[in-house]
């Protein structure tokens, strides 16, 4: 199959980039209208008619969000759905989130909309926030993994709503990439994954966050977090109060269970090669109080010295603050330590890079865990296959 690669320039076409969660600093949803309203130019409708036709017509076609790059195919279309699942190589009982550009077209695909979805959906709604409803008849189980609950978000990326809009079906979509790959946060990492797989890839630039939406199941009486992301714990709670946290976000799910949203039950987001998160020990042995440490900064030195010396090749991800500490080795930064959204911004790509240098191992400084930290900790968590190395505070092993 030949996949066609559409170019949409966003400053040329006078239509937003999908930056502006970044830019409010992720400590509040940015302005926006509940409504999707913008201006479209037709040259815009144009180049989204075809993509249009293709998710119509039950073909596949990658288009950027302002979290990470989505395959998207028709949500209602038990058979196209397959088609995400075959491309990717996804496991079956893992759910698709359906996109809509209104909230007025998420009625017709859940049983009831809680208060408390209600709530959420005027303060993040378009954003990066997906929730979990009961679904209705209409949405196949195809889409769901099985499951008698959908998974409903409204993206705030303009190229994406439009395109979901001239559809006129709500599209299923997970990350445009192979399964368990770094999630792609540029075309270019779509085509190294996708090409010949699917009809068409839609580029729209590098997108503005970097890391899949925030995941809330609001079908109980106490909204449950299943994936953080940019849609902060602390912006749920300053919302709707309690919030509670699922299993998954802290420790692999068991086989035997079915996932409720993407992200939590395989392995995620992972380079080819080893990857493993250091973090300093605290005083009881096993719980990280400090992250880019001198103690980690030293205990990656050493192991880097160690695989170096037995031929292996090695990468270091670590931040603009401490790069300049690692003598050897392949040494990576993926931001600001101070800046929690540029390392939520350049984690993915960093991924991908190692996999482009064939490094052998890597071995990654650990972040805090409040605020976009909780998400970034999540997806390198998750990459990692939970390997994670303590030291002490003189750099050993524990």
């Amino acid at each position: 199959m030949d996949t066609k690669v559409v170019l949409i320039d966003r400053e040329r076409l006078g239509i937003a980039d999908s930056r502006k969660w970044a830019e409010a600093g992720l400590t509040s949803a940015p302005e926006r209208t509940m409504d999707g309203t913008e201006v479209f130019s037709p040259r815009l409708d144009a180049l989204l008619a075809e993509a249009a036709q293709i998710l119509r017509n039950g073909g596949l076609v990658a288009f950027p969000t302002e979290t990470v790059y989505g395959l998207g195919a028709n949500g209602l279309d038990e058979a196209a759905a397959g088609r995400i699942y075959k491309a990717k190589g996804r496991p079956s009982d893992n759910p698709l989130i359906l996109h809509i550009s209104t909230p007025e077209e998420l009625v017709p695909l859940v049983q009831e909309v809680p208060e408390t979805a209600r709530k959420l959906m005027e303060a993040f709604w378009p954003g990066p926030l997906t929730m979990i409803f009961e679904k209705s008849g209409i949405v196949p189980y195809g889409t769901t993994g099985g499951l008698d609950t959908v998974a409903v978000r409204m993206p705030d990326d303009p190229i994406a709503s439009r395109m979901i809009a001239l559809a006129g079906v709500p599209v299923a979509a997970p990350s445009a990439n192979l399964s368990g790959r770094p999630s792609p946060t540029t075309a270019q990492h779509v085509i190294e994954d996708m090409s010949g797989r699917i009809e068409m890839i839609l580029d729209g630039g590098p997108v503005g966050i970097g890391v899949e939406s925030t995941i809330v199941d609001v079908t109980g009486s106490v909204p449950v977090l299943l994936r953080p992301g940019a849609v902060t714990m602390e912006m749920l709670r300053d919302i709707v109060g309690e919030v509670s946290v699922d299993s998954a976000i802290a420790g692999p799910m068991a086989a035997d269970v079915k996932p409720k949203a993407p992200g939590m039950k395989y392995r995620h987001y992972a380079p080819r090669a080893e990857l493993v998160l250091v973090e300093e020990a605290g005083t009881d042995g096993n719980k990280a109080v400090v992250s880019g440490s001198d103690a980690i900064i030293a205990a990656i030195n050493r192991l880097t010295r160690e695989r170096l010396a037995e031929g292996y090749s090695v990468g270091i991800l670590c931040t603009d603050e401490t790069k300049d500490c690692y003598p050897a080795g392949i040494v990576r930064s993926v931001g600001l330590r101070a800046s929690q959204e540029s390392i939520a911004h350049s984690l993915f790509a960093v991924l991908r890079e190692f996999d482009d240098l064939n490094v052998d191992f890597i071995y990654s400084e650990s972040f805090a865990r409040d605020h976009l930290g909780q998400a970034i900790m999540n997806r390198l968590t998750k990459a990692a296959g939970y390997r994670i190395i303590y030291c002490d505070g003189f750099g050993q092993r524990l």
